[in-house]
């Protein structure tokens, strides 16, 4: 089964941008699609982002469309989401999630659909 290792978060002030990755090990990467979640203290966890196993289709949340962007190198196991003009508000834990589907345009969008997750890393933006 796949591992999901969260390296980066940390402080930025609003404007600024952070670069999140999440690395995976244990399993055949590109037969999983990768979602970004957040959850901030007292909310509940919510959908950020999501790409496909390819790489070559995405969906983000309203609120972060156009600031955001995922990526993926399906080479090294790696997805990334690069976030710009950060607001106070976007100030959560960041958590990639991974799950095994089996058609290439796949991109869930729901938490229950997830099976993979990693640990969390906290992103705070400073106003």
């Amino acid at each position: 089964q796949v591992q999901l290792e969260e390296p980066g978060g940390g402080l930025v002030q609003a404007g600024g941008s952070l670069r999140l990755s999440c690395a995976a090990s244990g399993g055949t990467f590109t037969n999983y699609a990768v979602g970004w979640f957040r959850q901030a203290p007292g909310k509940e966890r919510e959908f950020v982002a999501v790409i496909n196993r390819s790489g070559g289709t995405t969906y983000y949340a309203d609120a972060v469309k156009g600031r955001f962007t995922a990526s993926r190198d399906n080479a090294k196991s790696t997805v990334v989401l690069q976030m710009n003009s950060l607001k106070p508000e976007d100030t959560a834990v960041y958590y990639c999630a991974a799950v095994l589907t089996y058609f290439d345009f796949a991109a869930p969008r729901e938490i229950p659909q997830y099976n993979h997750w990693g640990q969390g890393t906290q992103v705070t933006v400073s106003s």
